[in-house]
């Protein structure tokens, strides 16, 4: 089921946001992660987020900030099982235009992505991390 986060949420929710960040970016040290985390903590609150539960058990979620998608992130356990597909399509019947930004040696990510409707619109650098960073965009053309 996808449903609104609620605050009840929030530790296992940041728990899935730390660890697949950290794995799916081994090109980032992890302390930048580990760094952001409390800042990303008070933030996600404000933010739109839509969780996949399963047995009372969050498993995924999406982050959105208006039409951004600001992540997608799954549990290890449960990845490639589809759910980060159905969250992205939940959030498809609710907007009618998204945009991401997603590094470029996130391989994974980025056929994901292009697997699922959208495209490439630019490159820039991520002077934070120093990685090249693309920024992707769907439309429904509906």
């Amino acid at each position: 089921m996808i449903r609104k986060m609620k605050s009840t949420d929030l530790d296992k929710v940041m728990d899935i946001w730390l660890f697949s960040n950290i794995q799916a970016h081994d090109f980032i040290p992890e302390e930048y992660w580990r760094s952001n985390w409390q800042q990303v903590r008070s933030m996600l609150p404000e933010a739109e987020v839509y969780v996949y539960e399963k047995d009372d058990d969050i498993r995924g979620f999406i982050g959105m900030m208006e039409n951004y998608i600001a992540g997608i992130f799954v549990d290890e356990k449960f990845r490639s099982c589809g759910i980060g597909g159905m969250l992205l399509e939940y959030v498809k019947t609710v907007k009618k235009k998204l945009s991401l930004s997603v590094y470029k040696k996130n391989q994974a990510a980025v056929r994901f992505y292009l697997r699922n409707g959208f495209m490439i619109v630019s490159e820039t650098e991520d002077e934070d991390v120093g990685e090249t960073e693309m920024l992707l965009e769907w439309c429904n053309n509906e």
